[in-house]
């Protein structure tokens, strides 16, 4: 079993209760053994978000992906954030606390804290969204961790849902973080990614396929198009076939190259 950390050690902001919820926290998966590259002694790693409209974390999103991106020498921690009925900004904090965390903590897991990615599948991609575009230089209140920067280095978005807004979010997602809000409309404008994209957002790589009828591959080409408006460094990979959900893509020729690819991409940006 993985080492598990909250990401609060106390009072854990929006935390209800009677939710019935754990804690947030992530999993570590950062012993690299035998594929820790030779002369380094700090390598990059990804903050894996697994999706399913924030109503479950899929575990296939989860501990599979980490263990494929150690094998290409890069560290990994899952996320477990929260999940409906939390909403925003709740979900959002996680992923904020999560890269502070492991920015904060780099030293003591040999990590570079300039070479922290986010990466997330479906509504988990939607989380990632959020962090490549939501970000600050570190909050003013809290501890010495919500002092330190949000910003990731890099997204990978695994075919994420970024449109809040008709016709191409997903409906359960969307009312999951953001429905029955007072500021809801506000919300679909703040949360939808590719109307966010500014010259400070990192780099991306996106991948999903045409045949994609649970969150829509329009999600992914609208993020593509704002991010090559702003010439901000990314990749796009649209495979022909495949549905939604599919992991690592394993079974399904072609399509499992993606976490090959994102692990070059990567490297490509000092990882």
């Amino acid at each position: 079993m993985p080492i598990k950390t909250k990401l609060w050690e106390n009072d854990t902001p929006y935390f209800r209760a009677d939710y019935n919820q754990t804690e947030p926290a992530l999993d570590h998966y950062t012993d690299l053994g035998d594929d820790m590259p030779e002369g380094k002694d700090r390598v990059g790693c990804v903050i894996i978000c697994p999706g399913g409209a924030y109503t479950i974390r899929s575990y296939h999103e989860g501990e599979p992906v980490a263990q494929a991106f150690n094998k290409m020498g890069i560290k990994a921690f899952v996320l477990e954030y929260r999940l409906a009925p939390y909403k925003y900004p709740a979900i959002l904090c996680d992923i904020q606390r999560a890269v502070r965390w492991v920015r904060y903590h780099a030293d003591d897991f040999g990590i570079d804290p300039e070479k922290i990615a986010v990466l997330g599948f479906s509504a988990g991609g939607h989380l990632a969204s959020m962090a490549v575009t939501l970000f600050d230089d570190g909050l003013e209140n809290g501890d010495e961790i919500d002092r330190v920067s949000s910003r990731p280095d890099a997204g990978i978005l695994a075919y994420p849902l970024i449109s809040m807004e008709q016709p191409y979010t997903h409906r359960e997602s969307r009312d999951n973080i953001i429905g029955g809000l007072e500021n809801e409309a506000e919300l679909e404008k703040k949360l939808t990614g590719y109307l966010n994209v500014t010259d400070k957002t990192p780099p991306v790589f996106l991948w999903h396929t045409g045949e994609d009828d649970g969150v829509a591959p329009e999600n992914s080409l609208m993020m593509a198009n704002a991010l090559s408006k702003k010439k901000i460094p990314y990749e796009f990979h649209l495979y022909m076939c495949g549905g939604h959900g599919m992991g690592l893509g394993e079974g399904h020729k072609g399509n499992d190259t993606w976490s090959t690819l994102a692990g070059i991409w990567l490297h490509k940006l000092g990882f």
